[in-house]
């Protein structure tokens, strides 16, 4: 039916709500794969979704189910079970649809054949390795919330003098022209020549965060690749190959999820 009056807010009990109980639209949809919430958010408030024909207003509208839903005056499908693929990016491209800019992004390249899929974090244009894509949006944000804690991998060549004791204090955090970086796990792996080469540990992820705490250490990054995200690790898959977790491997990797 039609919206009439305010739109419905969810409660603020904190019990978890059951498989047909109302929930924000906004996350059905991302669970839809639709998009992330963010993208739906601007969708809604620029009137591209509605129910029963009409506009909805805000991503706070309770329903039980994307029954009657429209998006760009299309039904949206039943949420399909999450799907999640490993990418090794190459250095060179954004992790974005379209740049201002006009360099090449992932969507550039990726093989032709697959699902629509949403990046799980991002890797800036330099930093090369493993970018987990998923179909599901709510996947997307559980992976990407520092507070379900996944751990991401990286290796990092860099030109500079650097001792295991300085990369130790990081396990404490680091703060860098005001911004707070958590917990960091950094072990000299070897050096060569004027070059160390250094693996990193972190659960957060903020936007260029090895470069910068390495650089503010006094180091020059010259290589950053992404060996893992979770369990889910870049291995030996070719520069530019994708492929997909495993489904079940997938269901048990949520279920530890916090």
């Amino acid at each position: 039916m039609p919206q009439s009056g305010p739109p419905r807010r969810e409660p603020d009990s904190p019990r978890r709500k059951g498989k047909n109980e109302p929930q924000r639209i906004a996350k059905l949809l991302a669970r839809a794969g639709v998009a992330s919430r963010r993208e739906i958010e601007r969708m809604i408030e620029a009137r591209r979704i509605a129910i029963d024909g009409v506009a909805i207003e805000t991503p706070a509208t309770l329903i039980s189910s994307l029954h009657n839903v429209t998006v760009d005056g299309k039904p949206v499908k039943p949420p399909a079970p999450a799907r999640l693929f490993r990418y090794h990016k190459p250095s060179g491209l954004i992790t974005a649809e379209r740049d201002p800019k006009q360099r090449p992004t992932i969507y550039d390249r990726l093989p032709a054949g697959l699902p629509r899929l949403m990046p799980v974090g991002r890797l800036d244009l330099n930093t090369e390795g493993l970018l987990l894509l998923t179909t599901d949006g709510e996947l997307k944000r559980q992976l990407e919330l520092p507070s379900t804690g996944v751990e991401r991998s990286y290796r990092a060549r860099a030109y500079g003098e650097i001792s295991q004791a300085q990369l130790e204090d990081l396990i404490e955090g680091i703060e860098i022209d005001g911004i707070r970086y958590g917990s960091i796990d950094a072990n000299l792996e070897r050096r060569t020549g004027a070059n160390v080469w250094i693996e990193v540990k972190l659960t957060e992820g903020k936007n260029r965060e090895v470069r910068r705490v390495l650089e503010h250490l006094g180091l020059k990054v010259s290589r950053l690749i992404r060996t893992s995200y979770g369990p889910f690790a870049l291995g030996d898959l070719p520069a530019g190959a994708v492929d997909e977790v495993r489904q079940h491997d997938l269901v048990a990797f949520r279920k530890t999820l916090k």
